[in-house]
């Protein structure tokens, strides 16, 4: 494997047949907390890089995290916050957008039940 690339096997469709909605979600928030900055509650360049090597992501160059961050970060701060980061785990996972959909919208519908 060259070294410009990083290899990546989506697990998600699997976790979410496994644990259903819920479950998935609450993974999915598992490792937002093991990628947070505890001082600030979101995930920066630092905690990324930090942290990444708990979620197998050793091997990602500085601008792969870089260009991670940029991806889910909707609102432009710089960092994710947990949904941004729950959002960009699904849309790196063509399989789990192309066959659940009805599944993302359910579980994200539960989340945002528990902060109303």
């Amino acid at each position: 494997m060259a070294s410009s690339s990083s290899h990546f096997e989506d697990f998600l469709p699997l976790m979410a047949n496994k644990l259903g909605g819920d479950g998935l979600i609450g993974e999915l928030c598992n490792g937002f907390n093991l990628l947070v900055d505890s001082e600030r509650g979101v995930i920066t360049f630092d905690s990324l890089k930090k942290n990444s090597a708990l979620l197998g992501l050793q091997d990602l160059s500085d601008d792969d995290l870089r260009c991670m961050l940029r991806e889910g970060d909707f609102d432009g701060d710089g960092a994710l916050n947990q949904m941004e980061f729950c959002v960009l785990m699904f849309r790196l996972s063509p399989e789990l957008m192309e066959e659940s959909q009805f599944l993302f919208d359910e579980a994200l519908l539960q989340e945002f039940k528990h902060y109303c």
